[in-house]
């Protein structure tokens, strides 16, 4: 079972780059992409809160749960 992330999806939709993303957000490409990866052990409501504002979405547009997935592969 995982969370899956779709960032890429949302900006791809939004005809975006992470770099538009991170300078309008004000958070770090490193961290962008790390959640962008699904690598992301969390992330804090308030950075979902500007992500879903600046891509005008919703938080269910960004994350995914799927029973399918592992979310610790090996």
């Amino acid at each position: 079972m995982a969370i899956i992330v779709n960032l890429d999806v949302m900006l791809a939709r939004r005809k975006m780059s992470l770099t538009e993303l991170s300078e309008a957000v004000g958070i770090t490409m490193a961290n962008l992409s790390i959640l962008k990866s699904n690598k992301a052990k969390a992330i804090r409501f308030s950075t979902l809160e500007k992500i879903c504002e600046v891509l005008d979405c919703q938080p269910g547009d960004i994350l995914e749960f799927s029973a399918d997935v592992d979310a610790n592969p090996k």
